[in-house]
Formats: structure tokens, C-alpha cells, sequence
């Protein structure tokens, strides 16, 4: 594979990576507020359930769109896109919550910031792991 066509298919991946992320971001803000404002739960559970939902969407596009030609078997991939994102939303919340108690830094901006940087890691993990092709051993 020529040189120009690998950066083509990670800018590829990188465009479709976000896509996917953005939908399931979208996904999981609208289920969480969509429990709080009409069902009443409360906001801290209705994360959790927005995250788990979002995790569907993010996985099924990242399966069957940024990362379709990967070879990895979807439960495995699946696993292990479950650990990266669950592993990232305990961050993310534990993260968050100490630079909003221990900083000035408005809440919208660190946030911001707090899901790029996820955003990144995400993709990383991802790329040379959940969908990473080639051997798979089930303790990987």
C-alpha cells in the first residue's frame, strides 16, 4: 500500500470516527435528557442509561463503518469497545468533576476539552485494539 493511500484511508477512518462519535455523543445526551426532562430520573442514573445506548450506536458504526475492514470477530471487538468506553466514562465523570471543584475553568470549555481528548484516546484504543486485525487471543 502506497504511502498517499494509507493517509487516504486513515483520513478516511478519522472522518467516519467521527461521525460515529458525534452521533452517539448526540444519542447519548438526548436519551439522558430525554429521562430527566420527561420521566423524571435522576440525572446521574439517566447518564448511565444514555451512555449505555450510546455505546449501540457507537459500536454498530464503528463495526460496520470506520472500522469495517478490520478482521477482528464483532464479539470481540465488541468486548473490548465496551471496556475502552467504559473505562472512559468513569474517567471522563471522575476527571470532570475534580477540574470542576479544583479550577475556575467553565464547565462547557472543560468539558470541551475533557471529550476531545477522550475523543482521541478513543480512537487510538480502538484502532490498535478493538478493531485491531490480525491473531486474536480471547485475553487480549
Amino acid at each position: 500500500m502506497t504511502r498517499m493511500t494509507r493517509y487516504a484511508r486513515l483520513a478516511r477512518q478519522l472522518s467516519l470516527f467521527v461521525a460515529v462519535g458525534t452521533m452517539a455523543a448526540l444519542t447519548h445526551w438526548g436519551v439522558a435528557v430525554l429521562l430527566v426532562s420527561r420521566l423524571t430520573w435522576a440525572p446521574a442514573l439517566a447518564n448511565v442509561a444514555g451512555w449505555l445506548v450510546a455505546f449501540v450506536v457507537s459500536f454498530t458504526g464503528h463495526h460496520f463503518l470506520t472500522f469495517r475492514d478490520a478482521l477482528t470477530p464483532w464479539s470481540v471487538a465488541a468486548r473490548r469497545l465496551f471496556l475502552i468506553s467504559a473505562g472512559n466514562f468513569v474517567l471522563n465523570e471522575i476527571v470532570y468533576i475534580t477540574l470542576l471543584r479544583s479550577t475556575d475553568l467553565p464547565y462547557d470549555g472543560l468539558l470541551a476539552g475533557i471529550l476531545i481528548a477522550q475523543a482521541v484516546l478513543t480512537f487510538l484504543a480502538s484502532r490498535y485494539w478493538a478493531f485491531r486485525s490480525g491473531p486474536h487471543r480471547e485475553a487480549s
